[in-house]
């Protein structure tokens, strides 16, 4: 492990929708099912319990078939403003996993979104680092900063079709 600071991926996007829709979408289970994955992803299935300590469980299947799982420990979650979460990969019973892809993978990432609204338009702000993660895993995740960025623009993609649809 190394003491130095891990490095900070951040990614935005505004969103023609109020807070407290956004809001909704991003911590209601029936929401989150509907575009919490990558462009071309399925969720499986998923389970919610949005409280300090709980968990969001999912799985996910990309189109050739691969299933994989994750899951969300809520550390904070300020309702309209501010969620902050441990995100891992899992396995289907929501064991700690190592990404099914990337060995060096950090197996924890310390996650936060902020929601803020001006003039009806929410702005997210979404942010990830490793924890106790090797130097290694701390390279592979800077590594990845281009690969997350069109990962969550797929998502926000998603975010912004399902918004629209539900306003």
């Amino acid at each position: 492990m190394t003491d130095g600071p891990a490095p900070l991926f951040t990614t935005s996007r505004t969103f023609d929708a109020p807070r407290k829709l956004v809001w909704r979408v991003w911590t209601e289970q029936a929401h989150l099912g509907q575009w919490m994955s990558p462009a071309g992803m399925t969720q499986l299935s998923s389970s919610l319990d949005l409280r300090p300590g709980g968990v969001f469980h999912y799985g996910l299947r990309t189109p050739d078939g691969l299933e994989m799982w994750g899951k969300w420990v809520f550390r904070t979650a300020t309702p309209t403003d501010f969620l902050e979460f441990v995100q891992s990969f899992s396995d289907a019973a929501g064991g700690l996993d190592r990404h099914p892809m990337a060995a060096d993978w950090p197996l924890e990432t310390l996650s936060t979104v902020a929601f803020s609204e001006e003039d009806g338009k929410t702005t997210v702000i979404l942010s990830a680092q490793p924890v106790n993660a090797s130097e290694n895993e701390r390279q592979t995740f800077a590594g990845a900063f281009g690969s997350m960025t069109q990962g969550w623009g797929g998502t926000f993609d998603k975010l912004e079709t399902y918004l629209a649809a539900t306003a």
